[in-house]
């Protein structure tokens, strides 16, 4: 059992890895943990906002540049923290985010 779920916390961190990427993916593959689903919607949501953010912000001059620098440094933090947790085997839930992902997933179990 101790096994099992070490293999959910990894996979939940790992749904982080490559950003929203790898939170599709793992949305793909995994149907049974919602532990690992959960954080799997979370990077995607979260990482993919931030990547659509950084690209908009990358066409503002100047301004849109140094915006888009912090919003990069504060999600590569939460990155790290986000991982960390999931391999902890913390639900941790960013403000939202975390809401956001609860109730796409609901949508999704629903259909």
């Amino acid at each position: 059992m101790a096994e099992a779920k070490g293999n959910e916390n990894l996979l939940a961190a790992a749904s982080y890895l490559l950003g929203f990427i790898t939170g599709i993916i793992i949305l793909l593959i995994e149907k049974q943990s919602k532990f690992v689903r959960f954080h799997a919607m979370q990077s995607t949501i979260l990482f993919g906002g931030v990547f659509v953010a950084n690209f908009v912000l990358g066409f503002i001059p100047i301004l849109g540049w140094l915006v888009g620098l912090f919003l990069s440094l504060a999600a590569f933090i939460l990155w790290i923290v986000l991982m960390w947790k999931a391999f902890q085997g913390e639900m941790y839930k960013v403000p939202k985010i975390g809401d956001m992902a609860e109730k796409q997933l609901a949508k999704m179990a629903a259909k």
